[in-house]
């Protein structure tokens, strides 16, 4: 049993490092990136909704910033909970961008198993950060057996990041396209100190990278 449990570990780290290392040559390509974002918001304490499609940038030094481009609905879902949750992640991120990382620099791996997700084979670690900082999380990363990259994150922040803001849970979703992980949605329920509950998804599309960038990642996937 002991043999076995060592030969689980080493396998373990394994994939680990190649998850570290598979994001590492992601960050190297992945600068200066846009994509276009739907944000739909509720309060249902209020019966009050909201849609925001803006451009989402981030740039080589990852600076998020956001161009708003249309919203429809209330009034307090644009500026209680979509300003809110933007402003939080953009300054989040910019406060603490290298320490961000979910890496065993920033956080405790324990393998949990494999499973699937749309049709890729995974293996799923629960991570706890090390550190009760901005922008860390307790909850679990879904990694790609294939490729290493991540295709899901899940948990919730172990800082708020707003004083206005108590608790944020979330599911982000990823797609490996071109050998990237590419953002595709994020599921979340915040609790508001003000106006209670409010949920949140947003989905992500139009996902653009300099072309030169993007051949090199296709090459990457394709040595895979």
């Amino acid at each position: 049993m002991a043999t076995q449990a060592a030969e689980l570990a080493d396998a373990a780290d394994t994939i680990v490092e190649n998850y570290c290392a598979a994001s590492r040559d992601q960050a190297r390509l992945v600068q200066g990136v846009s994509m276009d974002m739907d944000v739909s918001a509720s309060l249902p304490k209020f019966q009050k909704r909201g849609r925001l499609h803006a451009l989402r940038r981030i740039s080589a030094l990852g600076r998020i910033t956001y161009e708003k481009l249309f919203f429809e609905g209330d009034g307090t879902v644009k500026n209680q909970v979509i300003a809110r949750y933007l402003t939080a992640e953009a300054e989040a991120q910019r406060a603490q961008a290298p320490s961000l990382a979910v890496t065993p620099e920033n956080y405790k791996f324990k393998y949990k198993g494999r499973s699937r997700l749309n049709g890729r084979d995974v293996h799923v670690f629960q991570v706890t950060p090390k550190q009760k900082r901005q922008g860390l999380f307790q909850g679990e990363v879904w990694i790609d057996a294939g490729t290493y990259l991540r295709v899901q994150e899940s948990g919730h922040l172990v800082k708020n990041p707003s004083i206005f803001l108590k608790r944020i849970e979330f599911v982000r979703t990823y797609e490996i396209r071109d050998g990237i992980s590419v953002p595709r949605q994020v599921q979340s329920v915040v609790q508001a100190r003000v106006f209670g509950k409010a949920e949140l998804t947003i989905d992500f599309s139009n996902f653009s990278i300099d072309g030169s960038k993007r051949d090199a990642a296709a090459d990457n996937e394709g040595q895979q």
